[in-house]
């Protein structure tokens, strides 16, 4: 058992994510809000989904974030001719051994980059299910465990629709959010050409955090304290994407899950020890959006699904915090929040 003396403490979290980020916003300008939330995925143990169009950083966001960090880290060219077996891995006969040898394949890493992963079949696609989930590899009836910390970043084009396979809601919903990069302010993009005009930035990234270090920061995490009215709230945003009209498919109990993971990192991120109505706000979007399917008439409407997802954030209503007690329990300056139980050592 993890005792509160071996977990980070939120300032240790503060120093390390805010060297991650430097490094990673040294590559990617301009985005920090995108750099933010590739970390609050990484420290919530989710996979991110970064989808948008070609040539905006997708990849380098990737590859910056994991370079960052001084753990192991396998790319994944996803091409129609890709077979299932190289993603998991394969058993080959030894002749010397006269046994079947296991070499493992690409997920047997801290960091997975999976490069447009929509160019896949969905049988090869499907290999990534069980890793992603259980965090674990069965082949040939063998179950193998994957390194911890595990995170996969797949990218995907959405205007590429020849020669890709949509991602089906099985595989869309093991990403505990998705993100879009998106074009680069007039003023990003001139520094882009100073930076990136002579030599790739990546060139020159060293990592700037331990692997360790970053499983003691998910720990740190797990102990992040969420109210009852804080977890309600996240129920009822998940429960009303299955009843909007809007809506042929809603929001899974997984997804409530990621919800609330996301919430607490991102209010370690702000350096609370309790998460906020306005943490699962901020990231509703991010978390719920991909999961969720229009029927068509909304999208005859052209009615996204982030629209759906802001119309609920706008009817739900947000609980109102805790009356303090005698000016106590509010727990460093939160309004009510943050009263939490007494830490089992």
């Amino acid at each position: 058992m993890t005792t509160y003396d071996d977990r980070a403490s939120l300032t240790d979290l503060t120093a390390v994510v805010e060297r991650v980020r430097g490094s990673v916003e040294d590559v990617i300008e301009g985005k920090p809000e995108v750099v933010r939330l590739s970390l609050t995925v990484l420290l919530a143990e989710g996979h991110l989904l970064i989808e948008d169009v070609p040539g905006v950083g997708k990849t380098m966001l990737a590859k910056a974030l994991a370079r960052s960090i001084d753990c192991s880290v396998q790319r994944i060219q996803f091409t129609p001719d890709l077979l299932p077996s190289d993603i998991t891995g394969v058993s080959i006969w030894d002749q010397q051994r006269r046994d079947f040898e296991f070499k493992p394949g690409a997920i047997f890493a801290q960091v997975v980059i999976g490069d447009e992963i929509n160019r896949a079949s969905p049988k090869t696609q499907s290999a990534l299910l069980e890793s992603m989930e259980e965090r674990q590899v069965t082949i040939d009836g063998t179950t193998y465990e994957l390194p911890s910390p595990f995170m996969v970043v797949a990218t995907q084009n959405p205007v590429e629709m020849e020669g890709t396979y949509p991602l089906p809601e099985a595989q869309r919903d093991r990403f505990m959010a998705r993100v879009s990069v998106g074009y680069p302010s007039a003023e990003a993009e001139l520094q882009m050409l100073d930076v990136h005009g002579g030599v790739s930035p990546l060139e020159d990234l060293q990592p700037v955090a331990h692997a360790h270090e970053i499983l003691k920061l998910i720990e740190a995490v797990r102990a992040v304290h969420v109210a009852e009215p804080v977890r309600r709230y996240v129920v009822e945003l998940v429960a009303a994407t299955r009843t909007h009209p809007e809506l042929r498919l809603g929001a899974s109990p997984r997804a409530t899950l990621h919800l609330l993971r996301a919430a607490k990192a991102s209010a370690a991120l702000n350096g609370r020890e309790y998460a906020l109505p306005d943490d699962v706000q901020a990231l509703a979007v991010a978390v719920l959006a991909h999961r969720l399917l229009p029927t068509a008439q909304a999208q005859l409407n052209r009615r996204t699904a982030e629209q759906v997802v802001q119309e609920i954030l706008q009817r739900t209503p947000v609980p109102a915090a805790a009356p303090q007690q005698n000016g106590i329990g509010a727990g460093r300056g939160g309004p009510g929040y943050g009263q939490q139980p007494p830490r089992r050592l």
